[in-house]
């Protein structure tokens, strides 16, 4: 993980790899922003000039290296855009700030450290940059690099670049209590972000369901969790028919996670629920070729709960919050479900298989059933759940489905607080109808035309009676095949985690609207 300090040396004296300062796009060309004055000072007023001969604009996310002048301890200065100039006595938008600082440690791969002078307004500007530093600054090489045979022994090949090293955010002042906390919570929130994105990046022949609980069971363990890990024979003698009905095809069987953190102040308890499947062929509804080769990535809403209840308890915040890790392998085999049978969930309800690719919505129902009898405040899952979702919504934003409007207004004004974009979705009560099946309590699919619509309405079928929940489907942006932009890599993006953590915030203070 990137390190991060905070320093009040002055942005000529520091001595780094590196120094990064903001530019935004005005009416006439790029603008100089706040932070850089001494920076502007070096090139005798003129870095505006310079970088508008270069072309730069100051659009966001727009890198432009300068070598450094006369008076900076610095070989390379880095102007990131930070889009159009903000209204007059306004500050730059946070998420605009993240951005920034997230393309400028992407374009900073390889250097060891790099001083940050943006514009820091407040503690909450501190947060936005430090957490857009650190998330920018992730790079996946775990499987690169490594060591090659040969008749003469192993070899080192050459590895990928490393990513930036160190951070230091000028302006930030490390004896300032709202700023210190403010850069310890973004440390731990980009984290964790970045563990999620490790366990979604992570090949499914070493990441299968046993791997993953082993990962959450010693994670938890080190943090003062409690762990609960209910194998394949646990599962089969609970009845856990929609987990077990999912999993059966695969080598590699299920697991049902409960990590449970509590705090003694706590008035609140939240339940996340997290579709894990660690690779989805499709079962016996097999995936076509094209669909199948990022489906790694269907473990995204575990890793997420995972990691967001690991980030509550770093944090300490006075809530409880109990995270359900549903994790299973979706391959077709002899013994895989085949469309038209009929499986029983935990919850007791029969479910008619019409669909052995649309497996997400039963783990979760187990899971939701499961996490119901705690009788929490709220429970939140959260999935990588249909390519409806994706249609619906594009690649960038997820939906958000609940039985409870305040909930899902508070959920999606969270999200945007934090810069993951969202959106609210109906639950029709009409698409209901379309799961109706002649056969058991309920069909695993509904007519096509709104599909994201009628997985949430499954779903909301195994919520316990009188349970506050919402659903996120995070289908769109949880795995990112583009080009990286602004703090966003290429790959796994640890989607929803900044969101679940901002909502445990809230419950522990008491504002939730």
């Amino acid at each position: 993980m990137t390190a991060l300090t905070l320093s009040t040396a002055g942005a000529a004296t520091l001595r780094a790899d590196a120094l990064v300062v903001g530019v935004a796009k005005g009416p006439k060309g790029p603008v100089v922003a706040a932070g850089a004055e001494a920076v502007d000072k070096a090139y005798d007023g003129k870095l505006a000039a310079v970088l508008d001969a270069l072309g730069a604009s100051g659009a966001e996310g727009e890198t432009t290296k300068l070598p450094a002048p006369d008076g900076l301890k610095v070989p390379v200065v880095l102007a990131v855009g930070l889009g159009p100039v903000p209204e007059k006595d306004e500050a730059f938008d946070e998420e605009a700030l993240r951005r920034a600082a997230g393309a400028a440690a992407r374009a900073l791969h390889g250097s060891k450290k790099a001083a940050f002078a943006l514009p820091l307004e407040d503690a909450s500007a501190v947060t936005a940059v430090a957490e857009g530093a650190l998330l920018g600054a992730y790079a996946f090489t775990v499987y690169q690099g490594g060591e090659k045979k040969s008749g003469k022994g192993a070899e080192k090949n050459g590895g990928p670049k490393q990513p930036l090293a160190e951070v230091v955010l000028l302006g930030a002042k490390p004896r300032d209590k709202e700023h210190k906390a403010a850069a310890e919570r973004a440390t731990v929130v980009a984290t964790e972000v970045n563990v999620a994105r490790d366990l979604i990046n992570t090949p499914p022949n070493d990441l299968t369901p046993e791997a993953f609980a082993a990962v959450a069971s010693a994670t938890a363990k080190e943090h003062g969790i409690k762990v609960q890990v209910l194998d394949e024979k646990a599962l089969t003698k609970g009845g856990y028919g929609g987990i077990m009905g999912v999993g059966r095809g695969s080598e590699n069987p299920p697991r049902l996670v409960k990590i449970a953190y509590t705090h003694p102040d706590a008035e609140k308890h939240l339940a996340f629920v997290g579709k894990g499947i660690t690779y989805d062929s499709g079962g016996i509804s097999l995936k076509p070729a094209g669909h199948n080769e990022t489906m790694k990535c269907d473990m995204a809403g575990a890793a997420a709960v995972f990691t967001s209840v690991v980030a509550v308890a770093k944090l300490g915040l006075p809530v409880n919050v109990t995270g359900w890790l549903a994790l299973a392998e979706n391959m077709p085999s002899g013994s895989a479900t085949k469309p038209g049978d009929v499986l029983r969930m935990y919850s007791g309800k029969t479910v008619e298989v019409l669909n052995t690719d649309a497996e997400g919505r039963l783990v979760l129902g187990d899971a939701l059933t499961k996490a119901s009898e705690d009788n929490p405040d709220a429970i939140v899952d959260v999935a990588t759940l249909t390519g409806a979702m994706v249609l619906a919504l594009g690649d960038r934003t997820f939906g958000i489905m609940a039985n409870d409007d305040a909930f899902r207004t508070s959920i999606h004004e969270i999200a945007e607080e934090v810069g993951e974009a969202s959106w609210p979705m109906p639950l029709p009560e009409d698409l209901r109808k379309t799961m109706d099946s002649p056969t058991a309590d309920i069909a695993n699919m509904g007519v096509r035309m709104g599909g994201g619509l009628v997985a949430g309405l499954f779903l909301q079928e195994f919520v316990g009676e009188g349970i506050t929940w919402a659903h996120l489907d995070i289908a769109g942006p949880a795995f990112h095949e583009g080009a990286p932009y602004g703090y966003t890599p290429k790959g796994g993006t640890g989607s929803a985690v900044r969101t679940l953590v901002r909502l445990a915030e809230r419950t522990a203070t008491g504002d939730l609207g």
